[in-house]
């Protein structure tokens, strides 16, 4: 299965409060932080929430 490399970019201290709690969620909790998520419909849908405030990068699997 792929992976994805989710890496915070911009902090999300003046955004919405669900877009706060969807970062943690990812579990990314400081600036350029990078986790490793399995590419499935629900991160995704985390993705598409929060797309201005990280970095994506596909990773093979």
């Amino acid at each position: 299965m792929a992976t994805l490399k989710i890496t915070l970019v911009k902090s999300p201290i003046s955004s919405l409060k669900d877009q706060q709690a969807t970062i943690k969620a990812l579990g990314l909790r400081k600036m350029n932080h990078t986790v490793e998520k399995p590419d499935n419909a629900c991160v995704r849908g985390q993705i598409f929430k929060v797309k201005h405030l990280i970095k994506v990068e596909e990773l093979g699997g």
